[in-house]
């Protein structure tokens, strides 16, 4: 998708931006930044303006509902339970997400890219979500330079990684190499010398910073030791995130630079009810550091119905050629779907637990596929699948959403350009994914927030609450 899509269309979506309300909690003023501020300088600003309205809602709401609970929710996930403060990102059932109020096509317009035309820089969706503005260019090549200077990783983490056997699955191996970062927190350094509370976002933002620079590096270093003998490819500094992750996992096609632009910006953050945002948000609350947070976030994401969904639909989408060959019908595809359904399996990357329609992280993913491989073979078998499987979930009529999500696609994309490893792809979520965990987390320590604690009830208190309640 085009950085800008004509004059015309830029103009009418500044101006809607201007006359709506200018809260950093929902960005609708374009507020294209000076270069003469760096990142921390504007929170600084930022967080005593938001500490006191935060103040103000509790003062004047604390007491006012926010809807009823019900015993489906307590047995059902809490799903449809509004519960958590998460500041850097909101989900619409039926718009999808918005980074700071802005959607995915209005990111792509207006966040700086590396080149015209090109996909948003994942540094600028950072400065985003952490401070509620729009970025310059030469902000986010400032803070693609800090990243650099902090991206070093010590010796230990690689040989904490290597004491595992290859076998092991790469997100087991990134959690390692997470844990082993963690001895250079400096949160936990501060609160054991007793920084006072108002300072605990200050080593929170050090942590953070230190955490996303070194990622791509440590992710890295995990494909090449399984995938590639173990030849690393050291970082380019003159690259931003995205395209320096690139070439470390070996790939330098300008293309998939722009992919994984792409992809870690549309990865980043997804509201605070997921696994893994979640996950984030509970430990951290414990005033666990950010490794510590971030760390048992991975290990949510690295299950089945979370980030490891990616790693399936590629799977299921190959053994679909397998079966039928790349020339498959819309009659042979309606039945090996039929038949997935039949055995008791689901259609991987079909279906979201708060989506209603067709995921827009889906819908700018192939986008990016008609533009830069529409003659892909997995690609046109994706299409296929976009026509054939929301009618047959809505002929089973066993779930809320037919559509398909942001897993359904990201695997034929990574595939295309030659990263075709499925089971390194929630690696590849995850680096993603630290963006948004970090920038709340910095926000969660600024703000105060405190030790999540839910109360939890058994069974016979469900059964005869609602006895009572029938009465």
């Amino acid at each position: 998708m085009s950085f800008f899509r004509g004059i015309t269309a830029f103009s009418r979506l500044r101006s809607r931006l201007i006359q709506s309300s200018n809260s950093l909690g929902s960005v609708r003023g374009l507020q294209l930044q000076s270069s003469d501020q760096d990142l921390r300088s504007q929170l600084v600003e930022l967080i005593p303006e938001q500490q006191e309205r935060l103040k103000k809602l509790k003062a004047d709401h604390a007491k006012t509902q926010l809807g009823n609970i019900t015993v489906d929710m307590v047995i059902g996930g809490m799903r449809g339970m509004t519960g958590l403060l998460w500041e850097t990102s909101l989900l619409d059932p039926e718009e999808g997400i918005r980074f700071r109020g802005l959607s995915i096509p209005e990111c792509q317009q207006l966040l700086p890219a590396a080149r015209p035309g090109g996909e948003p820089l994942p540094e600028g969706l950072f400065w985003l979500l952490l401070t509620g503005k729009v970025p310059s260019k030469e902000q986010v090549d400032a803070l693609s330079k800090e990243l650099h200077i902090r991206s070093t990783v010590p010796d230990h983490v690689y040989k904490a990684i290597d004491a595992l056997p290859l076998s092991a699955h790469p997100m087991t191996q990134f959690t390692t190499g997470v844990m082993a970062l963690q001895v250079q927190s400096q949160f936990q350094k501060a609160y054991e010398n007793g920084i006072s509370k108002a300072k605990f976002w200050e080593p929170t933002y050090e942590d953070s910073l230190n955490l996303i620079a070194q990622l791509p590096v440590v992710a890295s270093y995990i494909y090449r030791r399984v995938y590639k003998n173990g030849l690393a490819i050291s970082a380019d500094n003159s690259l931003d995130y995205g395209a320096n992750f690139s070439r470390m996992l070996g790939f330098d096609d300008p293309k998939m630079q722009e992919l994984m632009r792409l992809y870690v910006t549309i990865h980043s953050d997804h509201e605070g009810g997921n696994v893994s945002a979640h996950t984030a948000h509970l430990v951290a609350s414990a005033l666990s550091d950010p490794y510590l947070s971030f760390g048992a976030a991975l290990n949510g994401l690295a299950g089945p119905l979370h980030g490891l969904a990616n790693q399936e639909v590629l799977l299921w989408i190959k053994s679909v050629v397998e079966e039928c060959g790349e020339n498959i019908t819309t009659e042979q595809l309606k039945e090996y779907v039929w038949k997935t359904l039949k055995s008791g399996k689901v259609v991987p990357g079909y279906g979201h637990g708060v989506l209603r329609k067709t995921d827009p992280r889906y819908t700018c993913q192939r986008e990016f596929a008609l533009k830069h491989l529409p003659d892909d073979p997995l690609f046109q078998l994706v299409s296929k699948l976009y026509e054939v499987v929301p009618s047959i979930l809505t002929e089973l009529g066993k779930v809320k959403n037919p559509w398909p999500n942001v897993d359904a696609h990201s695997g034929v994309l990574l595939n295309h350009f030659g990263l075709t490893e499925a089971r390194y792809f929630t690696v590849l979520f995850g680096v993603s994914r630290s963006i948004g965990i970090c920038s709340q987390l910095i926000w969660d320590r600024a703000l105060g927030l405190p030790l999540e604690r839910p109360k939890s009830v058994t069974m016979a208190w469900l059964e005869n609450h609602c006895k009572k309640s029938a009465v």
